[in-house]
């Protein structure tokens, strides 16, 4: 594929392409009140992974934002290590997911951008 070039799409296939794009969201988005009604209890598998899969989500997401941390150059991991601390710090403090990856995530973004950014080179 490197040779190749690429061509831009011409309106008729944008417009195919937006189409399906807006008709796969639209059964994600209905197809857990076609498959589980109000009136049937929920499955026990859906409830299952309803409690595990936040908790293993989020545990994907902190194992790859570690992935390329050396503790041995740069910033040593400090700047992470910071926003984790200020992640569980708020979210035991306030109990508010939103509030705290935010938080972290601004506070990260400062520490990369202002106190670390001579050992980020």
């Amino acid at each position: 594929m490197m040779g190749k070039k690429w061509r831009a799409l011409n309106n008729t296939q944008l417009i195919i392409t937006i189409l399906v794009m807006a008709l796969a969201v639209q059964i994600t988005r209905f197809a857990p009140f076609l498959l589980f009604p109000a009136d049937k209890p929920t499955p026990k598998f859906v409830r299952y992974l309803g409690g595990v899969l936040p908790s293993a989500a989020i545990s994907l997401l902190v194992i790859f934002s570690f992935k390329d941390v050396s503790i041995f150059a740069g910033s040593h991991g400090l700047p992470e290590l910071i926003a984790v601390a200020v992640v569980v710090a708020l979210h035991i403090w306030k109990r508010q997911m939103l509030l705290s990856i935010a938080l972290g995530t601004i506070v990260y973004m400062i520490l990369v951008q202002t106190v670390f950014m001579a050992t980020n080179l």
